[in-house]
């Protein structure tokens, strides 16, 4: 099952939510940069013979205690582990997630954690919500999707115009950037569902009438785009 996400240009896009076993091992991983950081901290110190007062040990256990709150914040959604499995946490509505929703994720850790009743709680969350949401998830009004490739010119068979291109769709101008990332990704992706939306909503806002067929008319967008943004 696909987690569709509506962006804020009402195009609606399909991802597919990271198994319940990406994440458990995105978890293992993290797990081994938490024993890999207490070893550095705490087990090399001692065996130097260097004390550690309480100060230390708090200075040392808290970036494990924040760990998954800092790293999606400051890493885009993505933990250590995230990053090794191709997967990062999203809004369900398309935007970008903001520091309260991986706030709310983190905060809910406590009652997921493998401490309470063996980590069985996001285990069975996970699998039952039907969009890849454990409860933390499911308060922030996120999930947890597997990233795609980057979207490249030969993915979507489109070479760069000649200096003598003839602009078909003169008010592709009324788009943004944001837009034409979202129609190659819809391009890249094939879907011939995305294609026909897509393309409607192109016509829509820019008042472009053609029978042009939807693949066509959105490679022909994005080539009048590039041509008249970079005069």
């Amino acid at each position: 099952m696909s987690v569709a996400i509506l962006t804020s240009q009402n195009v609606l896009l399909e991802y597919d939510p990271a198994s319940l076993g990406d994440r458990i091992l995105a978890a293992i991983i993290d797990y081994a940069v938490f024993v890999g950081w207490f070893i550095l901290t705490l087990a090399v110190p001692e065996q130097l013979g260097i004390s550690r007062g309480g100060f230390y040990t708090v200075l040392v256990l808290m970036p494990l205690l924040l760990y998954d709150l800092l790293c999606e914040w400051f890493l885009n959604g993505r933990s250590v582990g995230k990053l090794a499995m191709n997967i990062r946490v999203v809004m369900l509505d398309g935007s970008q997630p903001t520091f309260g929703a991986y706030l709310i994720r983190w905060l809910f850790r406590i009652i997921e954690s493998a401490a309470f009743i063996g980590g069985i709680v996001p285990v069975i969350t996970i699998a039952a919500s039907g969009k890849g949401q454990r409860l933390g998830d499911i308060a922030a009004g996120t999930t947890v999707v597997k990233l795609k490739p980057a979207v490249t010119l030969d993915e979507i068979l489109i070479q760069p115009a000649p200096e003598n291109y003839a602009v078909h769709f003169p008010d592709v101008r009324l788009l943004s950037d944001r837009d034409i990332t979202i129609v190659r990704e819809i391009l890249r992706r094939g879907d011939e569902g995305g294609l026909i939306r897509t393309a409607d909503k192109i016509k829509a806002v820019t008042g472009i009438q053609t029978n042009v067929p939807n693949r066509a008319f959105l490679e022909t967008v994005i080539k009048d785009y590039e041509f008249i943004t970079i005069q």
